[in-house]
C-alpha cells in the first residue's frame, strides 16, 4: 500500500525523488583526512552546538547541573563571534553550529555572522531548525521577507505531496541564499496522540501513509535547493503526551506497533537516502525494556535503526540540553553515553567544553575506543565533502 502511495502520490510529482545523485565521495579521500586528524580534532567533529556554547562567560561559571535558561540566552542575543569564543575554539574545534531565532537579527547581521562562524576551527557546518509553521527561525522573523507556511499539518491535509516539495524547496532556497548547509527538517513523526503538546501540526499527518510521501518530497525540495535535510524524531515523538524539552516523556508502543506506524515514514526517508536522522529523547519501555531515552539506547540506535532498518548515514541527537536528558544525566554521562549507544553527532550539549573533555577522557580510559570515534567522524567528513565544505 505504501509503495503504491509513494509512486502515485509522491514520486510521480517529481522527475526524481531520490538522493541517489549525491556526489560520490572517494573513501580514500575521507581516510586520508581522518589519518591527519588529532583526537581532539576528531572529537570536535562530533559536536554541533549553539554559538553560546563557545562563550565561557555565559556557560562556564555555572555548576554542571545548572543551565542558563532559554529566556536568559534569548536576552543575551549573541549575534557575532567574539574574542572569548575564538579563544575557546582554539582548544575546542567544533563540527557544526546551530543558530536559533535570537542569534538572527536581519539579513545584514546574518551576512556578517556566518562568515565568522565559517572561519572557526573545525570548519563547522551551519545548521538551523526551519521546518515552516511555528518552528521557523527565519520565516517567523519580521525582518525577513520570505514565504511563510501555516504548518506541515495544513500541507499534509491537502493530500498533495507537491505542496510538501514546494515548502521544502522554498525554505531550502532562502536558507541556501543566507548560507546554511543543514535544515533540521522535516518532522517525520506521525501525530497519533491528540494530547501531544510538542509535535501536533509540526507533523504532516496522523496517518503514516499520508505523511511518508510528504516527508520525502520535502526532503527532495530541500535537496534541489542545495540544502541537506534531517528527518526527526526517531523512533517517533507523535504518540507522546509530555514535552522532552522539560522532562521525561514516553511512548508505550511495542516495536511491532511502531513498525506499522512510525517506521513507515522513517523507512521512506531512509529509502530516499536521508543523510541525517535525529533521535528523540523519549523512553520506549516496551521496546527497550527500560526507561532510558531513545537517544541513549543502543537497542533503538544500533539494533533497530542501524540493524533492522539498515540505516548507514548520520545519527544526530536532539538537543542534549533538553530536560529529558539534563534531569537524568550529567553533561559527561550524556555525551559519552549517546556515542556509546550509537549516535554520531552530539547536538547542543548543556556545557560543550565539559562534554567535549568527557569524550576525550572516555577514549583515553578505554570506555570509548578511537575506532568508535573514527566510525562517526567518517560519516561526518563524508557529508561535509558531499556538501562541499
Amino acid at each position: 500500500m505504501l509503495a503504491a502511495i509513494l509512486v502515485i502520490s509522491g514520486l510521480a510529482v517529481l522527475t526524481s525523488c531520490t538522493n541517489d545523485d549525491d556526489p560520490v565521495v572517494p573513501t580514500d579521500e575521507v581516510e586520508a583526512q581522518l589519518q591527519k586528524m588529532t583526537l581532539r580534532e576528531k572529537v570536535g567533529q562530533l559536536f554541533y552546538v549553539r554559538p553560546e556554547c563557545l562563550d565561557t562567560t555565559i556557560h562556564f561559571n555555572l555548576p554542571s547541573n545548572i543551565d542558563v535558561s532559554a529566556d536568559d540566552i534569548k536576552k543575551i542575543k549573541l549575534q557575532a563571534v567574539n574574542a572569548t569564543m575564538l579563544g575557546v575554539n582554539e582548544k575546542y574545534p567544533v563540527g557544526g553550529i546551530i543558530l536559533y531565532a535570537h542569534n538572527i537579527e536581519d539579513e545584514a547581521q546574518l551576512a556578517t555572522f556566518i562568515p565568522q562562524i565559517r572561519a572557526l576551527k573545525g570548519s563547522p557546518l551551519l545548521c538551523i531548525d526551519e521546518e515552516g509553521g511555528r518552528v521557523a527561525r527565519i520565516g517567523n522573523n519580521e525582518n525577513f521577507q520570505v514565504e511563510k507556511f501555516e504548518s506541515m499539518g495544513a500541507i499534509g491535509a491537502t493530500g498533495d505531496p507537491q505542496n510538501a516539495y514546494h515548502c521544502g524547496n522554498t525554505i531550502g532556497t532562502y536558507l541556501k541564499k543566507y548560507g546554511f548547509d543543514i535544515d533540521f527538517a522535516p518532522v517525520a513523526d506521525v501525530n497519533t496522540n491528540p494530547e501531544n503538546i510538542v509535535i501536533g501540526a509540526r507533523a504532516f499527518s496522523d496517518n503514516p501513509e499520508v505523511a511518508a510521501p510528504m516527508v520525502v518530497n520535502y526532503l527532495q525540495g530541500l535537496k534541489d535547493a542545495g540544502v541537506t535535510g534531517c528527518i526527526k524524531h526517531f523512533p517517533g515523538h507523535g504518540d507522546t503526551k509530555a514535552d522532552t524539552h522539560f522532562g521525561y516523556a514516553q511512548s508505550l508502543k511495542t516495536w511491532e506497533q511502531m513498525t506499522g506506524c512510525e517506521m513507515i515514514t522513517f523507512k521512506a526517508g531512509i529509502a530516499w537516502g536521508t543523510q541525517l536522522i535525529m533521535t528523540a529523547h523519549i523512553a520506549t519501555p516496551n521496546v527497550t525494556g527500560s526507561d532510558i531515552p531513545a537517544t541513549m539506547s543502543s537497542v533503538i540506535l544500533k539494533d533497530k535503526l542501524r540493524g533492522e532498518l539498515g540505516y548507514q548515514n548520520i545519527i544526530i541527537t536532539d538537543a542534549m540540553e533538553m530536560g529529558a536528558i539534563t534531569k537524568q544525566y550529567t553533561n559527561a554521562e550524556a555525551a559519552v553515553g549517546t556515542l556509546q549507544a550509537g549516535a554520531d553527532i552530539v547536538l547542543g550539549p548543556q556545557n560543550f567544553v565539559e562534554a567535549f573533555d568527557a569524550v576525550v577522557k572516555a577514549v583515553e580510559d578505554g570506555r570509548l575506543t578511537e575506532q568508535r570515534i573514527d566510525e562517526s567522524v567518517r560519516r561526518v567528513l563524508k557529508l561535509k565533502k558531499q556538501i562541499g565544505r
